[in-house]
């Protein structure tokens, strides 16, 4: 089915496309590819008349904001430094005027913070899902979403994990079944 796009209620929800994350090894693609994808869908947006929102996590100065439930695998979190620049988003997505900012404290951007609120005071009714990691902060984002009743497009391309299997399965069994997966290319052709 052909992608259509009306970029005055839509928008680019970029994940967590900051120094720190970025730093990490991903796959099934590189972490540049992603930002250089993201990047390309943000300035055709912005073109477009389209909202663009950059979605960033950090901890809270004092790290007493961390999640600490008892996990089989904990996350290496709070009380860890971390380099000043962490958090600054790469210069290929440098929020610009029109931009919305969100800053997030744990995995998913709408939980503790006002994505919602934004994008609804826009009209937004569709967003388009891309960055890092696929089946951490674009995958709690996108199921949030959903329950909140959006329509969601997921970049396949412009996406990445630490493991392809854990993006593949992610990107395979879950965003099939609450939006639709496409490509760079689609998002970029259904902006023009």
């Amino acid at each position: 089915m052909e992608l259509t796009i009306e970029p005055s209620r839509t928008a680019l929800v970029v994940i967590d496309l900051q120094h720190g994350i970025v730093a990490i090894p991903g796959e099934p693609r590189s972490a540049q590819e992603v930002v250089l994808r993201a990047a390309r869908m943000a300035g055709a947006m912005r073109e477009a008349g389209g909202t663009v929102v950059l979605v960033r996590v950090t901890p809270s100065p004092d790290g007493k904001d961390g999640l600490k439930p008892i996990t089989d695998a904990p996350v290496q979190a709070g009380g860890r430094s971390l380099p000043p620049d962490w958090s600054e988003f790469v210069p290929e997505l440098a929020p610009q005027i029109t931009d919305v900012v969100i800053t997030k404290r744990q995995w998913g951007a709408f939980y503790g913070t006002e994505l919602d609120l934004q994008l609804r005071r826009r009209g937004i009714d569709t967003i388009i899902l891309c960055g890092i990691s696929t089946n951490v902060g674009v995958e709690s984002t996108a199921r949030d979403a959903y329950e909140r009743g959006y329509d969601q497009v997921f970049v396949e391309d412009a996406m990445a994990a630490r493991e392809a299997e854990d993006h593949l399965h992610t990107v395979r069994s879950l965003f099939p079944r609450i939006g639709r997966v496409r490509s760079t290319e689609d998002v970029l052709a259904a902006l023009k």
